[in-house]
């Protein structure tokens, strides 16, 4: 510090952006570049061939049909994670009888964080894996249960069935995320006073005006995180689609990052690929950008 403040942070700035410039940075600017051209991923030659693979894109029924996709999941898994988030860490934190213990959570909350969180400790294969062997049509768990309960009639082959592979897809993606977002929201309750939450209720609100009107405000910049995390998780997909499906049956729930995977490592066209990739890149970022922008509200200070 002899030296300045300034040759200091250089000093140890400098090597941590350095390697971030080597190990992010830089494979961006070559997957602009490499979009460009009509490389095969095997051979050292190339040909650039301009914007025709953005070109190929925009009549490309298969990159279509998984944005497709990947836009019904934009609207779902957001607004469904985020509520059943709030709903139970609303339940957990203050969802209790008060007595004279005013407002707390209810009675095992601990036990029923822990089995909340507990797909959080899994890897997204196993969590692939055990869905895929749950929505078996013989001898899975879903199929199992509804016979046991004499809903036989229901059962079907889940991820075989056009119609309703792409849902069962997305209960797994919802189930997967839920836990975080209720420890999280868990959380950010826990800062806030519980007179305000007593104050409320002695004023005759129910619980679920509570959770409107004085719980999501006062969490909308944790919420607003949340959202654009979701939003980012919903335009990806890859993982669980790949393991559970594949994108079958007859691309029904295709994804627009399993489109890329296929096209760069099951048809050798990495070019085509990487402009698929660009593409996204910029659907992504605009899509961030704008849930920060339709989220923005005055922040409630308590």
């Amino acid at each position: 510090m002899r030296h300045g403040r300034r040759l200091f942070a250089i000093t140890f700035l400098m090597p941590a952006v350095a390697v971030y410039a080597v190990f992010v940075i830089s494979p961006y600017l070559q997957a602009f570049q490499v979009s460009a051209t009509n490389w095969r991923g095997l051979s050292p030659e190339w040909d650039y061939v301009g914007t025709d693979n953005f070109t190929r894109l925009l009549h490309d029924e298969y990159f279509w049909n998984a944005l497709k996709h990947n836009a019904v999941l934009l609207a779902v898994l957001p607004v469904a994670t985020i509520a059943l988030g709030l709903f139970f860490a609303s339940m957990l934190s203050v969802g209790g009888h008060g007595g004279r213990a005013g407002v707390r959570g209810i009675r095992g909350s601990g036990l029923y964080r822990i089995v909340y969180f507990f797909p959080q400790v899994l890897s997204v294969a196993i969590i692939g894996v055990l869905w895929r062997e749950m929505y078996a049509p013989n001898g899975g768990l879903v199929n199992g249960a509804l016979r046991a309960v004499g809903l036989g009639a229901l059962a079907r082959p889940w991820l075989g069935d056009h119609d309703f592979a792409f849902w069962a897809v997305l209960v797994v993606m919802i189930w997967s995320n839920v836990g975080f977002y209720v420890v999280l929201f868990g959380a950010a309750m826990a800062s806030i006073p519980r007179e305000i939450y007593e104050a409320v209720l002695l004023d005759g609100a129910g619980r679920f005006t509570t959770l409107v009107r004085i719980t999501v405000p006062l969490l909308w910049d944790t919420i607003q995180v949340a959202w654009v995390y979701l939003a980012i998780i919903a335009l990806d997909g890859f993982a669980l689609v790949q393991i559970i499906t594949n994108g079958g049956p007859e691309f029904s729930t295709d994804v627009v990052g399993l489109r890329l995977f296929s096209t760069a490592f099951g048809e050798a066209k990495f070019g085509y690929a990487s402009a698929i990739g660009v593409a996204m890149f910029f659907v992504v970022l605009s899509v961030a950008i704008a849930s920060l922008r339709l989220t923005r509200r005055d922040r409630v200070e308590y």
